[in-house]
Order: C-alpha cells, then structure tokens, then sequence
C-alpha cells in the first residue's frame, strides 16, 4: 500500500495525504513552493516576516492571542518555517480537531489583517533575531558560506534579510509578495495521520475559492568562478567555525544518493571519518560533520566544524586532506556498506512520526514534482556501489574546494594556501 495519496481541488491546489489510521494525531500543513529565492533585492527577507504576520491576528481572529487560543483549546501545536525555496505552516493536534485545525490554518493564510502598527511592533522582533543569528556563530557560518556561493543574488542572501528592507517594510510589500507567490499552482496541502472523512470536500469549501494564476518562477541562479575561493566573517570569538567543501549537485539529480552517502562516509555519525580524524584523533574541534544540501539549480557538499582558534590552520588542513583521499582513493566495500545500513537506519527513524512522514513527502512534492516512496529511498540507496562514490566524489571534490569562517580574522590570503594541499 502507497504511504502517499495525490489528489487536486478544482482550483489546481495540490493535495498530498500519508494515512496512518493507526495514530491518534493529524498534523495539516499549509506548504508554498516560495521562499527568499523568489524576493526582490528591496524585499528581502519579506517571505520570513510574512512568516511572523500571518500569526498576527485575521479580521474572524484579530489578535495572536486568539488565534493562539483557539488552537491551545485543541490542545493543538502550530508553527511555521520559512527556506529559500519553501515555506510551511502547520498545525498538529488530535485527530478529532482536525477540522479546527485546517480553519485556523487557512484563516491566518487567506485572511491576515497585516495591521501596520503590529507591522512595525514585529520589526524589532525580527532585528533581534536577526542579532540572535549573528551572535550564534554555528549557525551563522552556514550564511557566510552561501554568500561566498551565491553572491549578490536571492541564493545568497540571508533568509531573515538585513535590517534595512526589515525596517522598509510596509503592508504592500506584504501584499505584493503574497500575491504573486502564494497561488494555488504553488501551494500543497498536507495531511499525515489519522485522518477523519470528509476530508477533500472540506478542503475544497476552504480553499478551492482561491482564483488560480500563473506565478512564473523564481530567476535561476548565477554560479560565479571568479574571486578567492575564501570567504572570512570577522568577529572576536574564542572559537572558529569553519565550512570547507564544494559545488555539488541540484536536488532531483540522478546521482543523489551517492552524493548522500558520499557524506555519510565523511561526516555521518561518531564512526565517521572527519568525526575520527577532527576530533577523536587530533581533539581539534568539539563537533564536526558534513552534508549535502540542494537547491533547483545548485548545490554543495561541505564539511563543518568549530575548531580552536590556536590550531585552525591545522584543523582545515585535515579536512581538506580528508576530502582529498575521499576523491583520491575508492571508499572499502565495507565502510560503504556502514554508510549504507546508517543512512538507511536514520531515514526510517525519520519517519517514525506522522508528522515526520508527511513532511518528507511535502518537501519532495513541491521540490520535485513527487512525492516518492520511502521504499524509492531505500532502493536508491541499496543500489550505490563503490564505484559510484568514486565517480561522484573525484566529480566534486576533485575540483577547487572553498572554505568559509567566522573568527578574529580578517586576511583570506592566509588561508588560501591550505585548500590547495
């Protein structure tokens, strides 16, 4: 039996179910293939803001509280969480509330008030986070490394926008966004769980009134070759968080799979090989790891670490000697094999909870244009061989790497000459 079901309202919106009957919650998602890619340079970071307001209060719920009311009276959780190619809303509650849930949800969506003065209240909210980011150099350097990728263009501008176009907007910056973006061709509805009759027809009583229009899309990125392969983010701190690693792949492509355990052998897990050498052998940083992450039309695949100030040019020597044999030498049958069974083992614990389950599929279909199969995921997996790692891994780490870090420094030139070992 399929875990996904794909249905379309008479509007064009798109429907993805994953019925567990066996579960007692539901989890119903609002899901828009539109992110911070899609802004313009005088909007950027509008996608994340718009986030926020749509918790602000709609003309049946005027304020955040009573929206968060009705939803704590079902005992309901509900968030929201803004990428560069999607943004999702949802509310999980049990199974019986469902229908609570799915009003609430397409309430705050279709009619949020975007009041101007609680516009300007949720400024500050969003520059304190915003410095919240900043002053957490772990997850900041991800940033830094996507600017050195991408540049001047949506790809690679923050996602919460800087703290002028926050400040500069207005309730029609709000208004154009979602106009132009949040249209039923980009819109999936997710529902994973238990989950009740009549489902489509009270769906389609709530959003099959959206007049449909053709969004166009977002404009492609341009990889630029040019510049230092560094990129530094000065900022005093006792610690450096450095990223190393490469272009790689777009999501959907046929190698994808090889490109995960690529870096599962590198840095999946404690058994790892960045994992061994950075920390267990050398005692160079605290947390170390690598992944792949994808867009439509680019990727890369990058190691991370937080390493001690006195020994960085050791630390991102050793990462780059490891990306180096990884594309050098083929990975033993064997130490696939481990890669294999880990990747495998952590994507069907991934998929223990309704909520997990249905969020995997979402994310797949508007990507992708499918939702696959947890089993299609397992058959790729099973199906990578030796040789497809070392084809993959000579394609992407035998190029030129590039490293990006945060620290107390400010000469990329020092730095330069470790990628090229």
């Amino acid at each position: 039996m399929a875990t996904f079901e794909r249905t379309t309202l008479s509007n064009g919106t798109r429907v993805l179910t994953a019925a567990l009957p066996h579960a007692q919650s539901v989890s119903c998602f609002l899901m828009y293939a539109a992110g911070s890619r899609y802004e313009r340079r005088e909007e950027s970071g509008v996608a994340h803001f718009a986030e926020h307001m749509f918790f602000k209060g709609t003309e049946r719920r005027p304020t955040a509280r009573d929206i968060a009311t009705e939803i704590d009276a079902i005992g309901g959780e509900f968030n929201a969480f803004t990428g560069k190619e999607l943004t999702g809303y949802y509310v999980k509650c049990a199974a019986e509330t469902r229908d609570v849930a799915l009003d609430v949800l397409v309430d705050m969506l279709r009619n949020s008030r975007f009041d101007a003065e609680e516009i300007e209240r949720e400024k500050g909210v969003i520059v304190e986070e915003m410095n919240m980011y900043a002053d957490t150099p772990r997850s900041y350097v991800g940033n830094v490394w996507e600017r050195h990728l991408y540049g001047d263009q949506p790809l690679g501008w923050d996602i919460i926008g800087t703290e002028e176009t926050v400040r500069g907007a207005t309730r029609a910056t709000f208004l154009s966004y979602i106009d132009r973006w949040y249209r039923p061709e980009r819109l999936v509805v997710g529902l994973g769980g238990k989950l009740g009759d009549g489902l489509y027809e009270r769906l389609e009583e709530l959003l099959g009134g959206i007049v449909p229009a053709e969004t166009g899309a977002a404009d492609g990125v341009v990889l630029e070759e040019n510049g230092s392969p560094v990129r530094v983010h000065t900022k005093a701190s006792d610690q450096a968080h450095v990223v190393v690693g490469a272009r790689s792949y777009p999501h959907g492509h046929p190698d994808r799979y090889v490109v995960q355990l690529l870096a599962t052998v590198l840095g999946g897990g404690m058994s790892s090989r960045l994992f061994t050498e950075v920390r267990e052998r050398r005692g160079l940083a605290y947390y170390v790891f690598a992944a792949n992450n994808s867009y439509a039309d680019a990727g890369a695949l990058a190691a991370q670490a937080g390493v001690d100030l006195s020994r960085i040019d050791e630390a991102i020597e050793t990462v780059v000697a490891e990306l180096r044999r990884i594309a050098a030498e083929p990975v033993p049958a064997d130490e696939l094999e481990k890669a294999r069974s880990f990747a495998k083992g952590r994507f069907v614990l991934g998929l223990e909870s309704p909520h997990a389950t249905i969020m995997f599929g979402l994310r797949r279909e508007l990507l992708e244009g499918q939702a696959v199969e947890p089993e299609e995921v397992l058959a790729g997996l099973d199906a990578v061989t030796v040789e497809d790692v070392q084809r993959v891994a000579e394609d992407i780490l035998g190029q030129d790497l590039r490293l990006a870090l945060i620290g107390p420094f400010d000469d990329a030139e020092r730095f330069e000459k470790l990628l090229a070992a």
